[in-house]
């Protein structure tokens, strides 16, 4: 493992015979788990049953990411490196392509849609650089419609703020973006309608006291379906908004999924300690536990 004194500066890439001895042994690994005197399960891999790993890898590097653990991330990146390098040794012994062609392929995109540094243009802002980066794509790839191209396998959430975002390129959004939440609100109405068709839902104070209310199961597919579908319009005006402010909502609730996780942790502990199992303890008591927790986090902030 390398010292942080022998990072080269930013901008710099790593000297040629190390990057060359390292890639090439890698490769050489890779390749010799696919031959036939190599392991069993790689040898069986094809790109379609190696896809879930590769899907995974790349969330454990987000983790690693947002845990802001350097060994965790140095590792993770080589994970989803190995995943790159199979794919593509799985690829050539099909005789699809091999590596040579995926790593040249991705040089020359860089060198293409970055004008401004490989070539005569000129950017002085962000916005400049999408621009030429859009100009170069849209000349790589003839498209049917605007919002071809977002994968249909991202997450939802971040799918909705891609498709936002490509409609508002030409021109198709709210000329004001607190106009969002009229539209939410507007989504809001519609899936109360469904929820509760007879008359509006009553107002609850959020709370932990009282007594459970059991929720009621819906029974009817097609009623479910209608509720399903006013839900995902709600979820899709947040992502709109979400992008409006420039906030990623992926990220966004990523964090809101960390955050929640950590107090619930905090409620587990918090009852152990004082010799309770959180199976047996009172809501009133969890909730001690979470606010407790969530002023913990406020203090250790300031």
């Amino acid at each position: 493992m390398n010292d942080l004194t022998d990072l080269p500066s930013p901008g710099t890439p790593p000297p040629r015979d190390d990057i060359a001895a390292s890639f090439t042994r890698f490769v050489e690994v890779i390749a010799k788990l696919r031959s036939p005197e190599g392991c069993p399960w790689d040898r069986e891999q094809t790109l379609a049953s190696i896809k879930p790993y590769t899907l995974e890898e790349t969330y454990e590097l987000l983790e690693a990411i947002d845990a802001n653990d350097n060994d965790a991330i140095s590792e993770e990146l080589g994970d989803l490196l190995l995943q790159v390098v199979l794919d593509a040794q799985i690829a050539a012994d099909e005789g699809r392509f091999g590596l040579i062609a995926v790593i040249d392929r991705i040089t020359e995109k860089m060198i293409r849609r970055h004008p401004h540094v490989f070539g005569d243009a000129h950017a002085e802002t962000p916005g400049d650089v999408h621009a030429h980066w859009d100009a170069a794509k849209s000349k790589e790839k003839e498209r049917d419609s605007v919002l071809d191209g977002i994968p249909v396998d991202l997450p939802a959430l971040a799918r909705a703020a891609r498709l936002t975002k490509r409609a508002a390129r030409v021109g198709y959004d709210f000329p004001h973006r607190l106009m969002l939440f009229d539209k939410l609100q507007e989504e809001l109405d519609e899936l109360e309608h469904e929820l509760s068709p007879d008359c509006a839902l009553p107002k609850v104070q959020a709370s932990v006291e009282g007594e459970h209310v059991a929720d009621d199961s819906i029974d009817d597919p097609a009623r479910r379906d209608r509720i399903e579908d006013e839900l995902g319009d709600v979820l899709f005006v947040m992502a709109n908004i979400a992008r409006r402010w420039g906030i990623n909502p992926e990220e966004a609730l990523r964090r809101s999924n960390r955050k929640f996780s950590h107090r619930f942790q905090a409620i587990e502990q918090g009852l152990s300690a004082e010799g309770k199992k959180i199976n047996d303890a009172t809501l009133v008591e969890m909730e001690e536990h979470y606010q407790r927790a969530k002023r913990k986090e406020s203090s250790s902030d300031q």
